[in-house]
């Protein structure tokens, strides 16, 4: 079957019958689908909301949940999906950076928040813990395969977040744009 590979501020939406795959630390993946059409994506968001105060690079949005929700639900409904048949399973918030505030658990918080806010339909999540996840979402089905990664011989998955989260925390924007609501 094919298989989507998505990293930290990505997401990926199909329609066909394919699988897409990530792994979490602190991070949340939404994997989002339309019940009724088969459409659906994951999404994979290091940090809840933008620290900007009015704008963001276009290409590193994805990253802050608030865009990375808001850009999969819009390329779900634009490919054809409605917002009524819209299903969510969540996954991540792994508290694994040592010596930082614990940013899985404010993702956690928002993504939460952001469905009841919205009013979707939360039908699963494994969220919180200390244990980086593998997840294996299959959109047309809403079929979820999910490993906590307990036995690990390297400290890979909590590089890879403590090194995101300075870069996205410390980054200049240089190709912004004006966002308005």
């Amino acid at each position: 079957m094919p298989t989507a590979k998505i990293l930290p501020g990505e997401f990926y939406v199909t329609a066909h019958d394919e699988a897409i795959t990530t792994i979490l630390g602190s991070c949340i993946s939404a994997c989002i689908r339309d019940t009724k059409a088969g459409i659906g994506g994951m999404n994979h968001f290091m940090l809840p909301i933008s620290n900007s105060a009015s704008s963001i690079e276009t290409a590193d949005a994805a990253r802050y949940g608030n865009f990375a929700m808001e850009q999969m639900i819009n390329d779900i409904l634009r490919n054809g999906g409605k917002r009524e048949n819209l299903e969510i399973k969540i996954f991540g918030g792994g508290r694994v950076m040592k010596g930082l505030t614990d940013v899985g658990k404010k993702n956690i918080d928002f993504v939460k928040e952001y469905i009841e806010l919205e009013k979707l339909k939360l039908l699963a999540e494994d969220v919180g813990g200390q244990y980086p996840r593998k997840v294996m979402y299959h959109p047309k089905t809403g079929k979820v395969k999910m490993k906590k990664l307990v036995n690990r011989h390297n400290n890979t998955v909590e590089s890879r977040d403590e090194s995101y989260f300075d870069k996205i925390t410390h980054q200049e924007n240089t190709g912004e744009i004006e966002l308005f609501g």
